[in-house]
């Protein structure tokens, strides 16, 4: 029988070689948006990238892109407070989410970030697929189950994205694995494969890229 949530696969080579152009083609940030209106025209696919604070996401996306200060990486959690946009060749956008799960962020602000979520994952016609990154070193937490169910709200599929795999022992691996499977199951919109990465190793980076290189 077929695991529920299994890893994915490593694509074929014209797959693999079709994300590896796509992603040579050149990054660049284009703006922070702190309000929907603020948002650039919906005209080309976008992919987005959410994730509690200190998850690994300015990593991955710069890994991914083969631009190390294209995120800017930080240990202060909530540093990422608007919706950064990266445009990707001349036919996506990144999409950087505010992280989540910033304790020492007021009230005020936190509501500000969730709402301009909301109302972004919800009215985007042009997002393909939401990729919501988890530490492998911890698994599912409550507030990312709290970002899976609004996805779920929004009807956005979303992939789970397990970052710094290379700081797990082995031994821990099959039990982080059962962990967030168990806890995906109760996410219709979640799509049933997992990716493992590592920004570092350079692990599943090539297998991510032509994910989105195919959406």
């Amino acid at each position: 029988m077929r695991l529920s949530f299994p890893e994915a696969d490593i694509p074929d080579a014209a797959t693999l070689e079709h994300g590896r152009k796509l992603f040579a083609g050149g990054s660049e940030f284009l703006k922070g948006v702190v309000a929907m209106d603020g948002l650039p025209p919906a005209d080309r696919s976008e992919v987005c990238f959410a994730g509690r604070s200190n998850v690994g996401k300015s990593s991955l996306i710069n890994a991914l892109t083969n631009h190390k200060g294209l995120a800017r990486a930080s240990n202060t959690p909530g540093r990422t407070q608007e919706i950064n946009f990266f445009t990707q060749a001349e036919s996506h956008y990144l999409v950087d989410l505010p992280g989540y799960g910033y304790a020492n962020a007021p009230l005020a602000v936190v509501e500000k970030w969730q709402r301009l979520l909301k109302a972004y994952l919800a009215g985007r016609a042009s997002l393909r697929r939401a990729f919501v990154l988890v530490d492998m070193r911890h698994g599912v937490k409550p507030n990312d189950r709290e970002i899976m169910e609004l996805l779920d709200k929004a009807a956005v599929t979303f992939q789970v994205v397990l970052t710094k795999a290379d700081k797990l022992k082995m031994s821990e691996r099959d039990k982080i694995l059962k962990q967030v499977r168990s806890a995906l199951a109760k996410h219709p919109a979640a799509y049933p494969e997992l990716v493992v990465t590592s920004s570092e190793k350079g692990d599943g980076i090539a297998t991510l890229r032509a994910i989105i290189g195919t959406l």
